[in-house]
């Protein structure tokens, strides 16, 4: 049984034996003790003054006094008014640390039975992926992770956004600049090169809409009528009717994004089970928009366009299928939702990983597939995020001023790699040692700094910051990790190996140990509270403490001076369950952790 357990069950007798009342012990609520007071579990009594009838405070010291003087758990408390710190025995410490280490599956919990799905990335094929992407790649690959962790089975899934006008104006820009360039040719990553052509493009249009303007015409109206826009919508048209050659000009356009996307993931650490294009899901939104024309849930306007009116419900009107027939965002969405509830029919949930600026989009998304008559909708989640920003300022993807992830993912590597040879950290390392540790260094302070801010807050990313190897950053809880490594290799050579037994002998802790097997017993609770509220930044404050907390342990206490061998053979399982607890904790960012450094 847990130590919150039990402690509650002992507050239940102390409530039975003092006020004549049964408190059901898995209702009774323990929190952390606050840093300033003595205590590790604080069990607050304001509630409980009415069953007393004694005010809160005296409540509390009669709770406390039966515990000091009934449980074996409990050596002392204290009581701030109506708060009861309790103070543990260093016997339950060590009971609470001997069941952490005995369990090999500690922190995961068992198959609950409940299946979601998390999407994640989904990018358009008409540019590479940039800063944005990465976290929102890392955002939810750790969110599926974690929730694996809470017991879910859980399908990791993205939309690729192949089609549409957007993908129309890069081929349109190839076949007018490109001179028949490929990847190869231009000696691009594919994902590029179609880029280079999206940029282009906006280049162009601006210059004949200020053509167009300086010849009389409104802004609106040269918007609509450059040429080479009315190219792109062409374009659009005829792909929609499935002309083979701007057919087969798609597919291969495409095909070199893929190959760079596939490029990139790799770098980044992230997969996926299952891959969505739209262009296989937006003619099922086509068919559901039409027949909401059909059941008078949409209406259709002289031009033929499809709406859907929302303002009964605080919305506005929102456009579903164009004047032309051809389809936007919503329809492809729409479809997208429906086969992916035909695919997986026992999924829970649908969390889409969107950035915030989409939160419009996916309300307005929710109540159209309430309103076609899917009870799933509800079960839909948008996971909303805040924007990244550099200290450079905001990006633009049509301007080409988008921080380039490859190129991002590289400077990182890059800079760790400044970082560490200043510091003298790979002097013993071969060159491919020093190469791997770079990366590890470089894409887990990338990761940990852009995972460890509330996702719903908009972030600034500092790369000098986040390679730094104190505070609250990877390469300290990465060194933290090393260390300890460090520790373990000494100890197997003097064969020190714990087992039962040495536990028994164990009976007096140092305060700062008492404090990591505090927080080692919390780790499960995190990744519940991490998995509830999709929160990957619990986790990375999580496992900040428990290293910051492990160094206090480590500069306070002298591992290998100890006298008493059982002592001694404790602690290195100690600083094992830490290690391991770290990796496990830094596993669910998706950060590996160097053995050495």
């Amino acid at each position: 049984m847990k130590i919150d357990q039990q402690l509650a069950e002992a507050i239940s007798d102390a409530f039975k034996a003092k006020f004549e009342t049964e408190l059901v012990s898995t209702e009774i609520q323990l929190q952390p003790t606050r840093k300033e007071f003595e205590g590790s579990h604080t069990f607050v009594c304001f509630p409980y003054a009415r069953i007393s009838k004694k005010s809160p405070e005296e409540t509390a010291k009669s709770v406390g006094e039966y515990l000091k003087e009934n449980s074996d758990l409990v050596s002392d408390y204290n009581v701030v008014k109506g708060f009861l710190n309790i103070v543990l025995t260093d016997k339950s410490w060590i009971g609470v640390f001997k069941g952490i280490w005995s369990d090999d599956n500690f922190g995961f919990q068992p198959k609950n039975g409940k299946e979601v799905m998390v999407e994640y990335s989904s990018p358009n094929t008409n540019k590479p992926l940039h800063l944005g992407h990465l976290r929102n790649n890392f955002l939810g690959w750790s969110v599926a992770e974690i929730l694996k962790a809470d017991g879910y089975e859980v399908h990791k899934v993205q939309i690729i956004n192949d089609r549409g006008i957007h993908i129309c104006k890069s081929m349109v820009a190839w076949k007018l600049f490109g001179n028949g360039a490929t990847p190869e040719s231009s000696g691009k990553k594919g994902d590029k090169l179609v880029g280079d052509y999206y940029v282009k493009f906006d280049q162009e249009y601006k210059k004949e809409i200020k053509e167009l303007v300086d010849n009389g015409t409104s802004q609106e109206e040269a918007e609509k009528e450059a040429p080479i826009f009315k190219k792109a919508q062409e374009l659009l048209l005829k792909w929609e009717s499935k002309n083979p050659e701007v057919y087969d000009l798609w597919e291969t356009m495409n095909g070199w994004v893929y190959e760079g996307f596939s490029t990139t993931y790799a770098q980044m650490g992230v997969d996926f089970d299952k891959l969505y294009y739209e262009s296989n899901t937006y003619l099922l939104g086509k068919d559901q928009a039409l027949e909401g024309v059909a059941k008078g849930f949409f209406f259709q306007k002289e031009d033929g366009s499809v709406w859907v009116d929302l303002k009964e419900d605080g919305l506005d009107e929102k456009l579903l299928l164009r004047a032309d027939g051809t389809s936007v965002y919503m329809t492809q969405d729409i479809g997208t939702a429906i086969l992916r509830f035909k695919d997986y029919p026992k999924i829970t949930r649908q969390i889409y990983t969107v950035g915030n600026e989409q939160e419009y989009h996916f309300k307005v998304l929710f109540l159209i597939l309430q309103k076609l008559g899917y009870n799933w909708a509800k079960e839909c989640y948008h996971l909303s995020y805040g924007m990244v920003d550099l200290p450079s300022g905001k990006m633009k993807s049509r301007e080409g001023t988008v921080v380039d992830a490859d190129d991002l993912m590289q400077e990182m590597i890059k800079t760790a790699e400044e970082h560490t040879a200043e510091l003298g950290k790979v002097d013993d390392f071969t060159t491919e040692q020093a190469a791997e540790l770079y990366k590890t260094l470089g894409l887990g302070a990338l990761k940990y700094f852009l995972l460890k801010v509330d996702p719903r807050k908009r972030m600034l990313f500092d790369p000098q910051e986040s390679i730094q190897f104190h505070g609250n950053t990877a390469p300290f809880i990465q060194y933290t990790h090393a260390r300890i490594c460090a520790i373990l290799r000494k100890a197997k050579q003097l064969d020190l190996v714990a087992d039962d037994a040495t536990f028994e002998s164990v009976n007096e802790l140092h305060g700062a140990e008492q404090s990591v097997i505090y927080l080692l017993s919390q780790y499960p609770g995190k990744v519940k509270e991490a998995a509830d509220n999709y929160s990957p930044d619990t986790i990375a404050q999580y496992v900040y403490d428990l290293a910051k907390e492990y160094n206090r342990f480590y500069q306070e206490i002298s591992i290998f001076n100890e006298d008493d061998e059982n002592i001694l053979r404790y602690r290195v399982a100690f600083s094992s369950v830490v290690a391991d607890t770290i990796k496990k904790g830094m596993g669910l960012l998706g950060i590996n952790v160097p053995d050495r450094m």
